[in-house]
């Protein structure tokens, strides 16, 4: 009998070929991951422009070449920036804003707007608003403040409605204290300004200084004048914030 033909032995070095090919998809994977943990548009070019290559040429398995989509790491300070002057620039419109309409009115001698590191400040005299020791809204300026808290309200922002009152002790049958005042008629702006200029009761709060906020000097009737006011404060994005939080924190807590 013929004796059968052995069979070539096989390469058993040949194993050596794929593991070779896991060895390099590995390298590539983790130079991936170690490039995406700190990536740039730069970077990424980079590596895809690498890997196209070690892949033969073909098209990268990240995608395509363009790296328009990948935005350079932005620095948190620098956003925060841009916003704080695009929100000084949106108060400055508004504010102009108001002031033409307060001169249009004929009222710029009775309300007066300001900016500081609160926001924007509409402060409006007791007299344009209130009788003597009351805290009701004169029916005669009804509209004119509906106009002016529908101008205010473009922005979106919190607002604050703050009562302020001059030095000299009240005495009458409805009030005790120039605390007391000063409070209701921060309120009853508030209630007035969400029946009739359509701002959301969330936008909105109330608070009453007395006289313990004056901005002018109580030894003078000029002073005096000044102190008597209502000031509408409609709050920059930093104070806007803090508004928000603690609505969300009482919403949380209830």
């Amino acid at each position: 009998m013929k004796k059968k033909k052995k069979h070539a032995e096989e390469n058993s070095e040949r194993w050596l070929l794929t593991y070779s090919d896991l060895i390099t998809l590995l390298m590539i994977f983790f130079v991936v991951m170690y490039s995406m943990s700190n990536i740039s548009a730069s970077k990424y070019k980079q590596v895809a422009e690498s890997l196209k290559m070690s892949m033969g040429g073909g098209k990268s398995v990240i995608g395509s070449d363009d790296t328009s989509s990948i935005k350079e790491t932005v620095d948190p300070e620098e956003t925060q920036q841009t916003d704080t002057d695009d929100q000084e620039k949106k108060l400055s419109e508004l504010k102009s804003e108001v002031d033409k309409y307060l001169k249009n009115s004929e009222m710029s001698g009775s309300v007066s707007t300001s900016i500081n590191e609160r926001g924007l400040i509409v402060s409006m005299n007791d007299t344009l608003l209130f009788d003597t020791g009351r805290a009701d809204i004169k029916p005669e300026f009804q509209q004119k403040l509906v106009e002016i808290g529908k101008i205010l309200n473009q922005l979106g922002n919190y607002m604050r409605i703050e009562g302020h009152t001059d030095n000299i002790p009240i005495s009458n049958n409805q009030y005790s204290s120039n605390w007391k005042l000063s409070c209701d008629r921060a309120s009853n702006v508030t209630e007035f300004l969400i029946k009739n200029a359509g701002i959301e009761p969330e936008k909105l709060s109330a608070i009453g200084y007395g006289e313990y906020r004056p901005v002018g000097d109580n030894s003078t009737d000029e002073g005096k004048a000044k102190n008597r006011r209502v000031d509408i404060v409609i709050l920059n994005s930093k104070f806007n914030a803090v508004e928000e939080n603690g609505i969300n924190s009482n919403s949380i807590n209830k």
